[in-house]
Formats: C-alpha cells, structure tokens, sequence
C-alpha cells in the first residue's frame, strides 16, 4: 500500500506542475481527444479567442466552441449550423494543419494543428498582432509562475491527501493516473518551450523533449543526475552562480549562447523559480527557457545592415568630395602639359603625378561601387553564356594546383543586372575564392534558381520572389564569425599590407544590393567558405543597342554657346578652360538658379553642361528638367562624382548623359560631341 501510495503521490506532482507550465505560456493551448471533446485548456486560449470560463471545463465538445463563434459572427456571414457542421467534419479528419484568420476586433490568431498518436489533436493558438516587449512578457511570465507554483504546491498537498483516501477504494485510479500523466506529458512535449525541474541537490527530476533536445540529449539521460554530470561542466560553470542563487530563493533571469556540434551558435533566455515549502524552505528550481536563436540573428543582421547602410553613405559623401578635387588635379595638369611642352626630365615628375590621380579616381570608383552609386545598365543577362565566355579568363586566373568546377543549368535563365560589372563580381569572388587558397584546393561555381517566401527573403533583406543564386564556393582557410561579420566592408582586408585595397568584396557588395539583390557568406575555419549572390530573375529581352562611337570634334560643325554650371570655382575653372581648348564659347554659373535667369536672357545658349549636385533650389537634374520644358532646344549633359541612387533620380532627365567626374578633355569633347549629333537623346 506504501509503495502504491508514493506513486501516486509522484504521479499527481508531475500532473500539478505540468498543468501550472501549460499556463505559463503565452500561447493557446488545447488538446481534444477522439471524440472530440476537451481534455485540457490553459486560460491564455480563452483569452485570446474571448471565450467565457464554462467553455473551459474538461469534457465541453469541439462544437460548442465552433457555435459560440458562428453566433458571434467570427465566420462571417452565412446559416451558422452549416458552419459549425463544416468545422466538425474538417477536425474529425484529425489532420495536421497551420491557419491564420482575422477575427472581427482586427487582431490576427494562429493556430496550429497536430494529431495525437492515441486519437484526438492538439492545437496552439497564437496572437500576432501583440508585439510586446520581451522583458515585460518575461517579468509577467515569471509572476504567473511564481503565483502557480504556490497555488499548485497547496493543490498537490491536497490531491494527495484525496488520492491515498480513494486508492484505497479504487486500485485503478492509478493506471488513469498514469494514463493522465503520459497524456499531459506528450502535451509538453510538444509545447514550443523548454521546462525542466531540479531539485535542492541541483538534479534534474523532470525535463520535457524539448529541453533536452536543446542540449543534444534524451529525457531519461537527464533525469536523475546532477547538472554538471548531465550536461557537463563547461555547461554547468556558465550558469553555477543563477542555480546557486535560484537555490537560495530568488527568482533569476539570464540568457546563454551554446556552440552546436556543427559549430552553430544558438542562444536561450531562461528564468528560474525556486518552488518553496510551507516553511519557506526551498525544494528545487523549476526552469523556463525560450529558444532567442532566430531573434539574436535578425538582430545581427539588422544591425549589421544600418552599419553598411552608414558607411555606404559616408563612403558616397567621401567619393564626391575627392572626384572635385582629382578634377581639378587632372584638369590642371593636363592643361600644363598642353600649354608649356615639357622636357623629358619635366614628364619623369608629370606622368607619375597623372598616373596616381588616375589611381585615385579608380579607388573612388570602387567606394562608389560599394555606396551603391555607381552608374549601371541593367539588362537581361543569360547566366550559363556569361560564365561559359568568362572560363578562360578565370582558368588563366588561378594556378594549376586549383581546380575549377562550373556546373551550370542546362535551361537558359536570365538576371537583371549590368553584364559587366556582373563579370567583375564574378571575377572578384574567384580571387577572393583563390587567395583562401594557397596550397592549392578545389573551387566551384554553381549557379540555380532560388525562390524566397516572405521569411527567407526577409533573412537576406529582398522582396518575396524568383532569384538567381550563383555560389563561389572554396575548401580554403575559411573565416571566423568575427570577419565574416566584416568582410563586406569597404578597406577591412585580412591579407598583407599591400596584397590588395579591401575593396574587392565591398564593391560586390554594393553591385548586388543596387541591382536588387544581396550577397552573402557562409564559412568555418578550415572548412573553406560559400559567397551566394542572388539577382533577380527575369526574362529574356531584345538588347538595346549601344551607344555610338564619334571622333570628338562634332562633325566640324560650328560650336554652340554653352552654359557651364558649376559650384564649386576651382573645378568651374579647369572645365573651362578645357571646353574654350575644345573652341566653345563659354558662360559659367555657380548655381542653377543663376542658371536659368541666363537662360531665360540670353536666346543663343545652345548647350548645358551642369553638375547635378549643388545647394539652392534648382540641382543639376531639376534645372535640366527646367530646360528640358522651356528650352527644349539647348542640348543637356550633365556630370557628377556623386550620383545619386536610380530611386532618387528625376524621372524627366534618367536618360539625359553623364559624365562622372573626373574626366579628361577628350571624354569631355566625346560626351558634348554626343549631345550635338544626337540631339533626339536629349
């Protein structure tokens, strides 16, 4: 009889505290059996579905919930016995399912569906139109238990003093409790939390599936051993001073991140409550912990996305800033050797001079390219024959101890992006790819069509939809968390000093993200590293035809007065004199408000050449849309060392030319000659 009696005793602890988890969490809970009928609820389903406590009790009828809610209107219009019988027929099914609705206040109910093995479903029920913060949630959660845990330790105290009393009556009430503990045990089991309880000797007495999933672990490999012994000392040093503290009777909250065997990190946010006799004396801990992995990611990636957005713009501001002053350091030079012949002792000082300005107008060119503000074309672009002509190069690339793997698809599929500056993508990754690759190894290009739904196209910042994936993969070095966190920004490198700008990848970086995609990366030391990018997909279309080569000298047709607009006086200066060598006759403006009192004064202006970016009221692409509406006779070339995103660009002048800064004079006679022969363009 003793023996019967700690069983049940034990049996009746383990339904009490299962019951008080059920409660703690903030989703609905129900579970029906074959006949659909309640077995068991937590009051967050009331709640969230409105529905008074007698629809609660153990035994009410699938469909006195469903005619509750037909009479209240929360199907919609319609004879609400035919929609309670169609809701009954579709739960006897017993099939798994995953819905959403929206019910009549506006909110936004879940639910979720799983049949269980001895007949019967159970179903989570969750509100996402609450966007709580996590710690007030957590801080209500721990109240709760707190309050349940005293409240269930008095209902333990006297279910077993009624259950000894009845045993004697009634050997089966055992087996029905053993029956009811299994139940409420597959219940947790499949709650998307993880419970646990230890007791004063810190072993764990109770652990439900998915807690010890977490750990890599089984159940009954937990229960009965210390911390340390069940989850190892590593483990167990992390989190000794909260389960000393829980033990001494504070309530704790902590998180803890945990490397995985693939070398995955995940992260937990756990709360401790001690449960406490009628004494004061504490028994154990029980343990209430949340997987954060998802939430620690998105947060990352958040994070890290505002960061490359901000140096994205600083590198922007950097770029215009320094193609005014290589302008006006080319511009001069190029004029005094024009003017003043010089020796050949003279150009041994020159050339270098004008090589390292060119150098520098490259580097801006890439900051460019990484700030997203880099002048493309966009185009279909047929993946499979862009990298069949791109092999040789890359062969002739890399050096014989790598091997290189394309695998193509066999279907021809196209990406909307710029084929060239798509090529040099291509071409950055394999020698990102090569570099990991010293000793030799093997590298491979694969490329295949991805389709995002909304949660994975949120993960890799872009719009729901049809991509293009192509993978540089190596079995190089590899990369820790640390740089991969950092290898898309601009000048972080980890070669040698000299070896390279740390450009390459942040100029990918910014290609990808103006045409509409994102790349990423995914890498463990000593396993090599994959670089995905993804375009948009697209359809093949006719290809437009590009633009026409002239000599730079307009035909020998006479040359138009010109307004030249300019802000800042030392580049004004130099694009000057360039254009009166080229024999324009020339006016300047330093903004475009002066601009367009000139050209509403002075009939004979033939010609604008403005930069578009500049203070006051009129920029360079509004006064040329001015021009454009009131002079549609005086032909329009723009230029910029800044250029602005295709978003912010007027509609009325996208396809007006331009000429990035800085320039030489026969780009700047090549451009004007463009503009004169083809006035149609402007």
């Amino acid at each position: 009889m003793t023996q019967h009696s700690d069983r049940d005793f034990d049996s009746a602890q383990h339904n009490a505290m299962l019951l008080s988890g059920l409660d703690l969490l903030d989703q609905g809970v129900t579970v029906f059996g074959a006949d659909l009928k309640l077995i068991a609820c937590n009051r967050r389903f009331l709640e969230l579905l409105d529905f008074p406590d007698e629809l609660g009790r153990v035994g009410t009828p699938f469909e006195d919930y469903m005619r509750y809610n037909a009479q209240r209107g929360e199907y919609g219009p319609g004879d609400a016995e035919t929609q309670v019988a169609e809701r009954v027929a579709r739960a006897l099914r017993f099939e798994r399912h995953d819905t959403e609705r929206i019910r009549p206040d506006g909110s936004v109910l879940r639910v979720r569906g799983e049949p269980l093995p001895q007949g019967g479903f159970i179903a989570l029920y969750t509100d996402k139109t609450e966007q709580q913060a996590h710690q007030q949630w957590l801080e209500q959660q721990n109240q709760d238990l707190e309050w349940h845990v005293q409240q269930r330790t008095a209902e333990l105290e006297k279910a077993n003093q009624q259950l000894r009393q009845a045993h004697a009556a009634n050997v089966s009430i055992t087996a029905a409790l053993q029956r009811s503990e299994e139940r409420l045990r597959l219940i947790t089991d499949t709650i998307p939390a993880l419970i646990a309880y230890f007791d004063r000797e810190q072993v764990y007495r109770y652990a439900n599936k998915g807690y010890a999933d977490w750990f890599g672990r089984r159940s009954e490999h937990l229960i009965g051993r210390h911390i340390t012994q069940a989850l190892g000392s590593k483990f167990y040093a992390a989190v000794q001073s909260y389960v000393e503290e829980a033990l001494g009777g504070q309530q704790v909250s902590y998180e803890y991140s945990m490397e995985k065997d693939d070398g995955s990190i995940i992260f937990a946010r756990s709360t401790l409550v001690p449960e406490l006799a009628a004494d004061g004396a504490v028994l154990g801990c029980f343990v209430l912990s949340f997987d954060i992995t998802e939430h620690k990611q998105t947060q990352a990636a958040l994070v890290q996305a505002q960061k490359m957005e901000a140096v994205g713009q600083l590198s922007g501001g950097i770029a215009h800033d320094f193609n005014n002053m290589l302008t006006v350091v080319m511009g001069n030079l190029a004029e005094l050797s024009r003017l003043y012949p010089l020796s050949a002792e003279q150009q041994e000082y020159l050339e270098p001079a004008l090589h390292a300005a060119g150098r520098g107008a490259e580097l801006v060119r890439r900051l460019l390219g990484f700030a997203r503000q880099q002048p493309l074309a966009p185009q279909p672009v047929q993946i499979g024959g862009l990298m069949q002509s791109m092999m040789q190069l890359l062969r002739r690339s890399l050096p014989e101890n790598i091997a290189l793997d394309c695998q193509l698809p066999d279907e021809a599929l196209y990406a909307m992006a710029d084929a060239n500056q798509l090529e040099n993508a291509i071409l950055n990754l394999v020698l990102n790819a090569r570099d990991a690759m010293p000793d030799g190894g093997r590298l491979q290009i694969a490329a295949n069509v991805e389709t995002l739904g909304e949660r994975e196209a949120a993960e890799c910042q872009l719009t729901p939809g049809n991509y293009l994936r192509i993978d540089v993969s190596d079995n190089g070095s590899g990369m820790p968390l640390a740089v991969q966190l950092r290898v898309f920004e601009p000048f972080f490198t980890t070669k040698q000093f000299g070896s390279g700008s740390g450009l390459g990848l942040a100029m990918v970086y910014g290609f990808a993200r103006q045409s509409g995609g994102m790349i990423s990366v995914s890498s463990q030391p000593g396993r090599g590293s994959c670089f995905s990018l993804r375009l948009p997909q697209t359809q093949p279309s006719a290809r437009a035809s590009g633009r026409l080569e002239f000599s730079g000298k307009a035909g020998g047709r006479e040359r138009p007065l010109l307004l030249l607009v300019e802000d800042e006086p030392e580049v004004r200066r130099v694009v000057q004199r360039q254009l009166t060598a080229l024999g324009y006759p020339v006016l300047e403006a330093e903004n475009g408000d002066e601009a367009a009192t000139m050209l509403a004064n002075i009939p004979d202006i033939g010609l604008l050449l403005s930069d578009i970016v500049m203070p006051g009221r009129l920029g360079g692409r509004q006064l040329a849309a001015l021009v454009r509406q009131q002079w549609p006779q005086v032909g329009i070339l723009l230029m910029s060392g800044y250029s602005a995103r295709p978003e912010l660009d007027d509609a009325r002048t996208h396809d007006i030319p331009k000429l990035e800064k800085p320039f030489t004079q026969a780009q700047l006679a090549r451009m004007l000659d463009e503009v004169i022969l083809c006035p149609k363009a402007n």
